[in-house]
């Protein structure tokens, strides 16, 4: 159940497009942020992810993969 979490995708993710992984969070009560804040959850990330995980690393957000996104999505 991801309701009310904030999480933002980066990068390319194995099987998900990004849109399909930003409807998923939606579907699942949370809110697909195009940025990295204080508020962001955690930050699902793909292959070449960039300035977002970097973003990410420095303020400690949880920093998680495809695998354990759809997990905790319930898929």
């Amino acid at each position: 159940d991801l309701s009310g979490l904030s999480i933002v995708v980066t990068g390319t993710l194995p099987t998900l497009s990004r849109k399909q992984a930003e409807d998923l969070i939606r579907e699942c009560g949370g809110n697909a942020s195009s940025s990295v804040s204080k508020k962001t959850a955690f930050v699902v990330v793909g292959e070449e992810a960039g300035s977002k995980l970097t973003k990410a690393q420095s303020l400690g957000t949880e920093i998680i993969d495809e695998t354990e996104f759809l997990k905790r999505a319930g898929k």
